[in-house]
């Protein structure tokens, strides 16, 4: 039981460091996560994947590229560049969807986010952190065992 008990604790603390990891170090290297809520990028993104985002200059943009951007009243899109007009805007499509979207993207600034990489099912995971109690469960629960065995070994003669 007690190798149970330690194999549990390690793959739980090895996920947890994982998790940590997949959050603070493609943001110290200057990526940006977004989490897909949808599935129109299909098998290529599927939903409930993290998608990091290096910022690129617009000129740097080519058919082809998958770019994160925000179509006018609508969230965050993850999609595919499919046409580059003369005036430099953008026509995409999710690669799951027959057509292209239905909106022209003209984009604002002289960077855009576009995808370098992305961690299927890591978004569930972004999803779970952002609900109060189970942040406080990932977070405090560790830091209580660590403080009550602390304790333990500090009051032990």
């Amino acid at each position: 039981m007690n190798a149970l008990s330690t194999a549990t604790r390690t793959a739980a603390l090895v996920a947890l460091g994982a998790l940590g990891a997949l959050m603070l170090v493609p943001a110290a290297l200057g990526y940006r996560g977004y989490v897909v809520e949808g599935g129109s990028m299909g098998a290529t993104i599927p939903r409930g994947s993290v998608v990091f985002d290096d910022v690129v200059p617009r000129s740097r943009l080519r058919v082809g590229d998958v770019i994160t951007y925000r179509p006018p009243g609508r969230a965050r899109v993850t999609h595919r560049i499919v046409a580059i007009a003369r005036d430099g805007s953008l026509t995409t499509r999710g690669d799951a969807n027959a057509t292209a979207d239905p909106w022209t993207v003209r984009l604002a600034g002289a960077e855009q986010a576009r995808v370098a990489f992305h961690v299927p099912l890591a978004g569930y995971a972004y999803a779970a952190l952002a609900v109060r109690p189970i942040r406080i469960l990932v977070i405090g629960l560790p830091a209580l065992l660590i403080a009550l065995g602390a304790l333990r070994r500090a009051v032990r003669p």
